[in-house]
């Protein structure tokens, strides 16, 4: 066999192999949402009537004290409040939250959450998620920045992680 096809081959098993571990590493859970603390949290009721909150994976929404937090959480609770979830996830956070994408209707509600203007792709995070999604959910925020937006009416909107930044060293946050 040519040098160039076993290489190729190579290549295209390690795809697979990565691509195969990567889905079989996830797990999914369904039920309906309950509740909302934010834009980006819900709580997420399973058959077996267990409660789980939920952190959407690769974004973050402003608090609900910054501005357009309080249109963010309206905004995804417009989305999936008293519906039907599907949510894939592989991992929870320091806070013991599922973080999670969720589907509702058969849309990536955190992509929407984006789209909308009403959350930050979250890039220190992005390495959590698809190459795929990396990219969709960094186009998505261009194009609502682009388009002014949501928070992107805002001259200079504050991300939520230098909101907290700046809450916690209890500074005039904005």
């Amino acid at each position: 066999m040519h040098h160039s096809c076993r290489l190729a081959i190579l290549q295209l098993t390690l795809v697979a192999t990565v691509t195969c571990t990567t889905v079989a590493s996830a797990e999914t859970m369904s039920g309906e949402v309950v509740g909302l603390a934010d834009g980006d949290t819900v709580t997420v009721l399973d058959a077996r009537k267990v409660q789980h909150r939920i952190r959407l994976a690769g974004i973050d929404a402003p608090e609900k004290k910054q501005a357009f937090g309080e249109r963010s959480r309206q905004s995804l609770s417009d989305l999936v409040y008293r519906k039907r979830v599907t949510v894939e996830y592989a991992k929870t956070d320091r806070y013991g939250r599922i973080v999670g994408k969720v589907f509702a209707d058969g849309r990536d509600v955190s992509l929407a959450q984006v789209q909308r203007g009403l959350a930050w792709h979250y890039k220190a995070y992005e390495r959590d998620q698809s190459l795929p999604d990396r990219v969709t959910y960094a186009r998505a925020q261009d194009a609502a920045r682009d388009a002014h937006v949501g928070l992107w009416r805002d001259r200079h909107p504050t991300a939520p992680w230098d909101y907290r930044k700046c809450e916690r060293s209890r500074g005039a946050c904005s």
